[in-house]
């Protein structure tokens, strides 16, 4: 196929829209069912490009959720607890700790479930039945991995009334070594950000603490890899294999912290015994529970039992989540990496990251405060890296 004709561009205006090779080859996919578009391929090839490093960098399959060109999460294959298949809604799933593929995808889609509504999955590997059963039930626009086994394939085919996106990549498509971009009628070109990103970037450890495990290693490098197909500034919470929180598109690298740190702690807190054990009424939907979920733990009254209506939701009213039982339970979290695209101009940011149980930290240095952050994280026996490289993707 050498081109493909889409709908419209990024809005119903923007037309003619369609996907071609500069070289006039062929496009290195295949479209295996649906009609994805123009934001769809721009969430499928940067989230291609994510597991493929993240698989290359770790030796495990990976898998990552995008919307609007940016992860809201990414995960290797690690068997999950108890508590996280429930928080992550996969606790009924069959076969799971069988399947490393089906377990990436399940921490990645379950991390920030709000987020992930309505997203683009990438998998680093062949698609699997457990993994297409998962996809299946979730609210998705499509997939791109580089196969499917047949009944994996012929149960996605099935979803949306037969229109779900598959897409097929060749895994051994390399891109050319320069790129171009379009903004007003003026081409950009640029050399392709093939920085490899792995242990070693790690190796410059600045603090007085220099003890960096290898699960930390691990953790700073799907942070590092999702940050760079993350649309800037950003920041990234991880722990346990997966990206936690991402703070996307931030002007202020604080805000970036910020709101990767609340999306982490809410993530925690969806494992919290109370949140657990939410007499949800079983007739509401799966999306209804990450809106009343999310509403419970962040205090939201209006978007949860809004004028004392619980009834709409649960069986019996629940007892709330006091501010000081979230504060106790997030205490007890520790060893949380915490990658960043940018330098971090202040100690604000570890300050900050303290509070999410952050204990290793990788940002490329050079700042005239260089001094100031690493004297804080100092103060909290934490373990930074200066990877010495910048990655800002726009």
């Amino acid at each position: 196929m050498k081109e493909f004709e889409l709908k419209y561009g990024c809005n119903p205006n923007q037309k003619p829209s369609k996907i071609f090779m500069d070289n006039g080859e062929d496009l290195p996919i295949e479209i295996l069912n649906g009609r994805p578009g123009f934001i769809n391929f721009l969430d499928a090839f940067n989230s291609w490009q994510l597991v493929k490093e993240i698989k290359e960098a770790l030796g495990m399959p990976a898998v990552t959720s995008f919307k609007h060109v940016s992860p809201t999460s990414a995960a290797v294959g690690i068997p999950l607890s108890d508590d996280l298949k429930k928080a992550c809604f996969v606790d009924d799933i069959e076969g799971l700790d069988e399947s490393p593929l089906a377990c990436a995808y399940a921490r990645a889609r379950g991390t920030d479930r709000m987020s992930s509504f309505g997203d683009w999955v990438a998998l680093s590997d062949v698609c699997d039945v457990t993994t297409a059963l998962m996809i299946k039930r979730e609210v998705s626009d499509g997939v791109i991995a580089p196969g499917y086994e047949p009944e994996a394939l012929e149960i996605l085919k099935s979803k949306r009334k037969g229109g779900y996106n598959i897409v097929k990549i060749d895994p051994d498509y390399v891109p050319e070594v320069t790129e171009h971009k379009h903004v007003f009628g003026i081409t950009f070109e640029q050399g392709r950000n093939n920085f490899k990103i792995d242990a070693d970037l790690l190796k410059n450890i600045v603090t007085e603490n220099k003890d960096m495990p290898e699960s930390a290693v691990r953790d700073l490098v799907i942070a590092l890899i999702t940050l760079k197909y993350t649309q800037s500034n950003s920041v990234c919470y991880a722990v346990d294999g997966q990206a936690i929180g991402v703070g996307a598109g931030q002007q202020s690298r604080i805000h970036c912290t910020r709101l990767a740190g609340t999306k982490a702690d809410t993530w925690f807190l969806r494992q919290h015994e109370k949140v657990l054990g939410l007499p949800f009424k079983p007739e509401l939907g799966r999306p209804e529970r990450d809106n009343v979920i999310d509403g419970y733990i962040n205090k939201n009254e209006e978007d949860v039992c809004a004028d004392g209506n619980w009834q709409k939701y649960f069986t019996e009213q629940p007892a709330p989540l006091t501010d000081e039982e979230a504060k106790a339970y997030l205490a007890t979290k520790e060893g949380v990496a915490l990658g960043s695209d940018a330098f971090f101009p202040f100690s604000d940011n570890i300050e900050r990251a303290k509070r999410s149980g952050v204990k290793y930290i990788a940002e490329p240095g050079g700042s005239i405060r260089d001094d100031a952050v690493i004297e804080c994280c100092n103060k909290y026996d934490m373990v930074m890296s200066f990877t010495g490289m910048r990655l800002f993707h726009h």
